[in-house]
């Protein structure tokens, strides 16, 4: 998470039982790099304690405007924030902030800073439908704050219901994506993920060792930096935050899933798609029969990123992967000319800690006005980054 890392982020806390919450939202924050203060209300240390915060964030928590080093502890920190982030939101907060109200260090910070505002509202159900509240989260919107939607789910006293605080993961990811920039703001990112798999007989199948970690991540990626975001996957991982998945299994399914998307303004196969298929799958599952060992013909399936690059539209950006194990440039130089790309990705899976199954990559970006980018082993969302950087660049340069 690029634009966290380093990123001074305020993190207010108020008095709501998904207060609790907001110490997973520090840890995850802190995680990214950021530097997190933390602010408690009076009401949110009823309900969580300051030692834990003070433990788990960047600087000891503030909770008033009194007894503080600093006389005037709500400028400082409104000046110097890159982001504030509010999880929980009370029903009071989002109040007090659409009417100027200053009743505390929290709400005085959010008066004095310049700073993007990101809310997390959490409330019981009745309370969150309530035309007043809906009010002012819209106003709030209006004024160019950001609202982390309350989701549904067990409320306190065990309801079920809208008002449920947004999970961590959730709110740390808006976060994120508040300070990336939003370089890629409305552009509709398909991304392809995982290894597809074609079938033998009715229990068995061909496939490959690709997990679709670096898919998922180059989808958490696009996300981040602002776009809309359709993920064509063939695993059973959770969702990125934000991105819209379409689950398919074969290489004729990722076609057709691909194929169907008509307005995507940047398309990445990150997907390991079969290049052979059996010709005649079984409806059943093959029986043992002694020694005797079936034969199982082989065909290949269709390319069909060689249909996309012949018919992209103008101002489209194709994305191709080359997962190689010798002759790494060469074969990737070959596969970008031969199919239309305006960038491939070259990774050698034979490499330590390299490819298929591994948190990291180690990649080499070509593009197709002859440059290429060298992005030494990282972390496969360190990697996404980089190739969505290599993607603006090639958008600029598009008619």
């Amino acid at each position: 998470m690029a634009a966290l890392d380093g990123a001074r982020v305020v993190l207010g806390v108020t008095g709501g039982i998904a207060a609790y919450k907001a110490v997973e939202v520090s840890r995850r924050l802190v995680d990214a790099g950021a530097h997190v203060i933390p602010v408690l209300t009076e009401g949110a240390e009823h309900f969580v304690g300051r030692t834990t915060f003070d433990a788990l964030a960047s600087e000891k928590v503030q909770t008033s405007l009194w007894d503080e080093q600093s006389p005037i502890p709500h400028t400082l920190l409104g000046q110097s924030a890159d982001l504030i982030v509010v999880a929980p939101a009370t029903a009071r907060l989002l109040s007090d902030y659409r009417t100027g109200r200053s009743a505390d260090l929290l709400t005085t910070t959010l008066i004095a800073t310049a700073a993007p505002v990101l809310l997390a509202p959490a409330m019981h159900t009745e309370m969150w439908e309530h035309p007043a509240v809906q009010e002012n989260l819209d106003v709030l919107a209006s004024r160019g704050v950001h609202i982390v939607p309350a989701e549904p789910g067990r409320l306190a006293g065990g309801d079920i219901g809208f008002g449920r605080l947004a999970a961590p993961r959730t709110i740390v990811a808006h976060a994120e994506r508040v300070l990336a920039g939003g370089d890629l703001l409305d552009r509709h990112v398909v991304v392809t993920a995982g290894g597809t798999s074609e079938p033998i007989d009715a229990v068995r199948v061909i496939s490959n060792r690709s997990t679709g970690k670096q898919g998922y991540a180059l989808a958490e990626a696009a996300w981040a930096r602002g776009a809309n975001v359709t993920l064509i996957s063939t695993v059973d991982r959770e969702a990125p935050v934000g991105v819209t998945v379409v689950p398919v299994e074969t290489a004729a399914d990722m076609q057709r899933a691909v194929m169907a998307v008509d307005d995507a303004d940047v398309i990445i196969m990150a997907a390991a798609v079969a290049d052979f298929r059996p010709k005649d799958p079984a409806a059943v599952k093959i029986k043992k029969d002694g020694d005797a060992v079936p034969e199982i013909e082989l065909e290949k399936t269709h390319d069909f990123l060689v249909d996309l690059g012949n018919n992209k539209p103008t101002g489209q950006v194709l994305v191709g992967f080359a997962a190689e194990t010798d002759n790494l440039i060469d074969n990737a130089k070959g596969k970008l000319a031969r199919k239309k790309l305006d960038l491939i990705v070259a990774n050698d899976v034979s490499a330590p800690d390299v490819g298929f199954a591994h948190d990291t990559n180690q990649v080499t970006i070509l593009i197709s006005d002859g440059s290429q980018i060298e992005v030494p082993l990282n972390s496969k969302r360190v990697i996404a980054d980089a190739i969505f950087d290599a993607v603006v660049r090639v958008q600029t340069t598009l008619p």
